[in-house]
């Protein structure tokens, strides 16, 4: 099951008021485990972003890309792009970053307008079999601010989709198609958005790795 936006049709419902005044947005870097890396991650990026939907915000730099536009927009691009990475067969790792109201400059209070999330329909599988680590971190700062009760209900609903795999030290590990992947993510960071005005989540996500069975190995001391 996905849970994540549909990169045909991204949008659905309601949306976030103005999302760029509020911070929605993605950083990501991807690397390609190939000596013809530069053309594939070119391509890939080029064609990802004249497949991406209008408006949305893509900047590149020497180190990473920015996003920034509607929630489900943004998740479609990074889907999109991790998958048409991965279709070049070589060993992929994306470090993901999505982020959601109040950073930085940005003001924002527990208001309709900052906790309205938009509806996402579910991603088409990508046929793109990915295992990734994730922490999401509910950035309330308040009195009382408890952040694992926003946290633990997330890795419950992970587990009911049936993507979480296991818990390791200081992330939950996710299996599954990519897009079933990102749309926990996706689902994980909105529901905590839901009562928390600033969400960050991180991701970092494998594909066609060439041992991606093997379990995790602890180093003796």
């Amino acid at each position: 099951m996905s849970l994540s936006p549909s990169t045909t049709s991204a949008r659905s419902g309601a949306q976030t008021r103005d999302p760029l005044a509020l911070g929605v947005g993605a950083r990501l870097t991807v690397s390609v485990m190939s000596d013809d890396y530069v053309a594939i991650l070119l391509t890939a990026l080029a064609d990802t972003a004249a497949a991406s939907a209008p408006g949305l915000v893509i900047e590149s730099d020497d180190v990473s890309t920015y996003v920034g536009g509607a929630e489900a927009d943004v998740l479609a691009y990074i889907v999109d792009l991790i998958a048409r990475v991965s279709a070049s067969g070589a060993h992929v790792v994306a470090h993901v970053q999505l982020s959601r109201g109040c950073p930085g400059e940005l003001t924002c209070g527990l208001d309709a307008p900052t906790l309205a999330i938009p509806d996402l329909t579910p991603l088409a599988p990508t046929g793109v079999e990915a295992t990734a680590q994730w922490a999401l971190y509910p950035l309330a700062d308040g009195p009382g601010a408890d952040h694992m009760s926003h946290i633990m209900p997330v890795i419950e609903r992970a587990k009911a989709a049936g993507v979480a795999r296991a818990s390791r030290h200081f992330v939950t590990e996710l299996a599954g198609d990519l897009a079933d992947v990102l749309g926990t993510v996706a689902d994980g960071w909105l529901a905590a958005g839901r009562s928390v005005a600033h969400v960050v989540t991180h991701v970092t996500i494998s594909t066609n790795h060439p041992d991606a069975d093997a379990p995790a190995t602890e180093v003796a001391r």
